[in-house]
Order: structure tokens, then sequence, then C-alpha cells
């Protein structure tokens, strides 16, 4: 168990990591006076992402899930998977990404890297990691109940930012 609570920990470092990447973008999209959108479903996605990092470990303690190899390391490996996707992403994207939805206007969309093959690959790492983090020490629970509430949340987040990016490339007035 605690080498998962340790691993749950190197998650969470890498959600801050991300943060401070975020809050930096934001100042360079701000500064190219940037589309904000979406503040009303941020807290949501927040609150669901510490529910994940907070029920992995939970179940697994209280529900006395064991670690199970023929399931635990293939789900280990979509995890580390599914980092590097996200990871591709935030280079791929550069001063564009965030955690939030804000869009420069007048810039094209990126068509390179992941978003070559995929209009939102960041958000199949989301997927894949839900999944794959509680599944690592069958935390089953928690990975079925960040499944659908995440399918939510993304139904949303998707409808917003494919919004935020319509306006933004749509002809300014002068």
């Amino acid at each position: 168990m605690a080498w998962y609570a340790l691993l749950v920990a190197a998650v969470a470092v890498e959600r801050v990591a991300e943060l401070v990447v975020a809050r930096r973008n934001e100042r360079w999209s701000r500064a190219r006076r940037a589309i904000v959108a979406g503040d009303g479903h941020y807290p949501a996605m927040v609150a669901l992402h510490v529910g994940l990092l907070v029920g992995c470990p939970l179940e697994v303690w209280l529900g006395g899930r064991p670690f199970v190899p023929v399931l635990g390391w293939p789900m280990l490996a979509v995890l580390v998977g599914a980092q590097g996707l996200r990871w591709w992403c935030i280079g791929t994207l550069g001063p564009r990404w965030n955690t939030r939805v804000i869009v420069v206007p007048g810039l094209p969309l990126v068509a390179r890297g992941p978003y070559r093959l995929l209009r939102h690959p960041n958000y199949v790492a989301v997927v894949a990691e839900g999944l794959a983090l509680p599944l690592v020490h069958t935390a089953w629970v928690t990975a079925a109940a960040f499944t659908v509430l995440n399918a939510a949340v993304l139904t949303v987040r998707i409808r917003c930012e494919n919004q935020a990016l319509a306006a933004a490339d749509a002809p300014v007035p002068a």
C-alpha cells in the first residue's frame, strides 16, 4: 500500500507542476488579449481531480483492495502512457496549453504532435489516467465514479472549449 500512496503522491506532484505551467501560460495568453471561458465548470473539474487523488488510496485502505498483478501492471503502463501523452500535449501547445479554457484570438489551431491525430488528445490522457490510476490497485469504485463524473464534466468542457476556439477564430469586426 505504501508504494501505491507514493504513486498517487507522484501524480499529485505532477498536477502541481501542471498548475505552475498553466499559470505561466495564462499570463502569456492574457498579455495577448485571451478569451477566457468555462470558469463555471472549472471548480467542478478541480474537485473531481482532487477526489480522484484522495479516493484512490482511501478506497485501497478502507476497502482492503489488493494489488492484482494481472490488472495492476498493465494499468501502471497505461498510467505512464497517459502522463507521456499529457506532457506531449503540453509541449506541443507550448504557452497556449492551460488547465482553464483560454484562447488567444487569431492564432490558428495547432495541427501537429498529437493534435494532428485528435482534436482533444489531452482529454484522452485524462480519461486513461482516471481509469488506470485507481485500477493499479483495484480501486474499482473510484475508477467507476471518476469515469462517470468525468464524462459529465468533459461533455461541458469540450463544448465550452470548442465554442471558445470557434469564437477566437471568427473575424474581428472593424
